[in-house]
């Protein structure tokens, strides 16, 4: 297995990570990532092989476990309850609670206040630059989560704060100072959502918490801090990684200069896969070996950890012909960018939702939209999203 090095934090990497996984696919289906120290999935075929070898999973071995200093005890709690975490038989039953709670009747709902949304945040567009990222890509979804959890609109920006400082945990360049704001930040969002879900629990609403809550009382019960995992995940990860696909996305679609037809109702959905394959919001997902097993001439013992290179994965030529070319025309294939296996990302369809609302409906109001500046990508690896994304309308 070859060894490959390259900082995560290097500013060439940050803004092109692409090239690195070029340069390692050609060296075979596993690489060793010595920065990482960490063997590595980046063809297509070993990245999918590895979401569904159930020899293989997220949740540490419990030899392997350790506990975390005091500083972060309230992001570790959080942590400890998350679906995201879990493996069989505690992630067959949350996840079936979870999908229990979130239909795809209550997803679909959604779609006239998506595109009310949409429309309403076009029409306070400035008429000088702008950044988009703000005023557009976070806010679709982020208004969108609460109002499917049920929480009001002017909660928006602290939910947000506070998924920001809890998702930081997971980049290359994490800081104490970064620790303790998510530990403060993971504080805050469970003190509210305490209070919100005994509030829910005498008030019923027709919103995801209180399906949630109505799920833990059906026999099999969600815990009260899997209540509040539950929700800090659906926002979490629902809020970030929609926010740098469209951010992503309408960087791509404008340095193209991708016409209108790619935006039509029999186009959109081709659209929107490829904008996911091409540049996805989060590049690495991690898991363990739970016992040995040998796969494309490595041999993995248990707790050996692996790295699954979903940017590397969809940009793979035995898959993709032309990799490197965005084409919204491209037949559809299953990329990466939502997971797979058992960890197939719930809240996907809602993603892809407000993707085929949001690009449609900008690009429409917006025929003239155009950059005002080149767009920088965040040092924040392994996800992969703009500082910020300045235009004109």
């Amino acid at each position: 297995m070859k060894t490959l090095y390259q900082s995560p934090t290097d500013p060439g990497f940050v803004q092109d990570p692409y090239p690195f996984y070029d340069a390692a696919r050609d060296c075979g289906d596993l690489v060793y990532w010595n920065d990482y120290n960490m063997v590595s999935a980046v063809s297509h075929n070993a990245v999918h092989t590895l979401f569904r070898d159930r020899r293989f999973g997220r949740e540490v071995p419990p030899e392997l476990a350790r506990i975390g200093p005091d500083h972060l005890a309230p992001w570790l709690t959080v942590e400890a309850h998350s679906l995201l975490e879990a493996e069989p038989p505690r992630h067959t039953r949350l996840r079936a609670l979870v999908m229990r709670a979130f239909t795809s009747r209550a997803i679909t709902a959604l779609t006239p206040s998506i595109e009310d949304l949409c429309n309403t945040l076009i029409d306070a567009f400035p008429a000088g630059p702008f950044d988009l990222l703000e005023t557009y890509c976070t806010q679709v979804p982020v208004i969108t989560i609460c109002r499917l959890l049920g929480v009001p609109k002017d909660m928006a920006p602290s939910l947000l704060r506070w998924s920001h400082d809890m998702v930081a945990m997971y980049q290359a360049s994490r800081t104490r100072k970064i620790e303790d704001r998510a530990a403060q930040s993971a504080q805050d969002f469970t003190s509210f959502l305490d209070d919100y879900i005994r509030s829910r629990r005498s008030d019923p609403r027709d919103d995801l918490i209180t399906r949630l809550i109505a799920a833990e009382e059906e026999g099999e019960k969600l815990s009260r801090d899997e209540l509040v995992a539950t929700c800090i995940l659906i926002l979490n990860a629902g809020h970030e990684a929609t926010v740098h696909s469209l951010g992503n996305g309408v960087k791509t679609l404008l340095q193209t200069g991708t016409g209108p037809q790619a935006f039509a109702a029999d186009a959109i959905d081709k659209t929107v896969e490829e904008v996911l394959r091409y540049d996805p919001p989060l590049h690495m997902f991690t898991r363990y070996a739970y016992e040995q097993a040998e796969l494309f001439g490595h041999s993995f013992k248990r707790g050996d950890q692996v790295a699954l290179l979903l940017g590397g994965a969809n940009r793979d030529p035995a898959i993709w012909p032309d990799p490197n070319r965005f084409d919204p025309a491209r037949a559809i294939q299953t990329n990466t960018s939502f997971g797979g296996g058992l960890h197939f990302c719930v809240g996907a369809p809602l993603a892809r939702l407000e993707m085929r609302i949001a690009l449609p409906v900008l690009f429409q109001r917006c025929p003239n939209l155009r950059l005002s500046e080149q767009p920088v990508y965040s040092n924040s690896y392994h996800f992969h999203g703009l500082e910020r994304l300045l235009v004109q309308a």
